[in-house]
């Protein structure tokens, strides 16, 4: 298996911009579960599965920042964030209300970089 990467230098660049610009959005709002932010606090108690889940959430959030920041994981990092951002939109759908649009952008945004990032198959007869 190889990595789907673009095969342009101004594609290249796009895909890392936005995975910065993800790393960077993702960080800090896992960074604000993980330091308890009051507006954090209140979220997680409305969605009421209990203030484990904003740790969880937030380590998810930083650990993903991280994964697209690593060449070789950035796939990883793009699914893992678009799946929690997946949940995110359910979650202001049906628990918590709220305008879901920033969590849409970012599983948007996220699963973008999974794509362009996938795991493609090598064909038959070429070598590494």
């Amino acid at each position: 298996m190889t990595s789907s990467l673009p095969s342009s230098p101004a594609q290249r660049r796009i895909v890392w911009g936005v995975r910065i610009v993800l790393a960077l959005a993702f960080g800090a709002a896992g960074a604000a579960k993980l330091a308890g932010l009051p507006q954090m606090v209140q979220v997680f108690d409305a969605i009421g599965a209990g203030q484990w889940f904003r740790y969880l959430t937030g380590l998810v959030e930083v650990g993903g920042a991280v994964l697209l920041l690593v060449p070789a994981t950035g796939f990883l990092g793009g699914l893992l964030l678009a799946a929690t951002m997946v949940c995110a939109v359910a979650t202001h759908l049906v628990l918590i209300g709220g305008n879901p649009a920033p969590a849409v952008v970012l599983a948007l945004l996220s699963a973008f970089v999974a794509w362009r990032l996938r795991p493609v198959p090598r064909a038959a007869g070429t070598t590494a």
